[in-house]
């Protein structure tokens, strides 16, 4: 019998400015928002803490180098249609259209998809081995993007 596989997500980006920068207080302002709709979207397993990810962030050894700018996230969902609906169709959609007013240009939207067995909680070195993997090799089954889960059937065409 097969395991059951999740789709796990990890997305990060360098703000334009420091985290106490008023430039930034209106991505700030929502992101507890945001992250309090994700949690209540159908296909919604986990999300990594808070203050685990932000300690990663900071880390000198960590899997971001110690970029004090880095804003990412870790989750996982029960399938592919879940993740798009909430990135794409939710308020989430709205403040994703903004990021240019808080990222930087050539280091945003850095998004590896994967899938993982039901029950696994991913950790941020095995997202970005699989972000590195996407980057040096292209999108396979082992990781991957939105436009390849397109190209391979596994997701809808956008409908805009």
């Amino acid at each position: 019998m097969t395991a059951k596989m999740h789709l796990a997500e990890l997305n990060f980006g360098t703000l334009r400015y420091d985290w106490d920068d008023p430039r930034i207080a209106p991505f700030q302002s929502v992101l507890g928002k945001v992250g309090a709709i994700a949690q209540r979207c159908p296909g919604f397993i986990w999300q990594m803490d808070e203050d685990e990810m932000d300690a990663a962030q900071r880390d000198p050894a960590g899997p971001f180098g110690a970029k004090p700018r880095t804003a990412s996230t870790l989750s996982v969902w029960a399938d592919a249609q879940s993740l798009w609906f909430f990135v794409e169709r939710s308020v989430h959609g709205r403040y994703l259209r903004r990021a240019g007013e808080w990222f930087e240009p050539e280091d945003r939207g850095n998004l590896v998809l994967w899938w993982v067995p039901e029950g696994h909680r991913p950790g941020l070195a095995e997202g970005m081995a699989r972000f590195r993997q996407l980057r040096s090799r292209g999108p396979s089954e082992d990781a991957f993007d939105f436009d390849w889960l397109r190209q391979t059937g596994k997701l809808p065409a956008p409908t805009r």
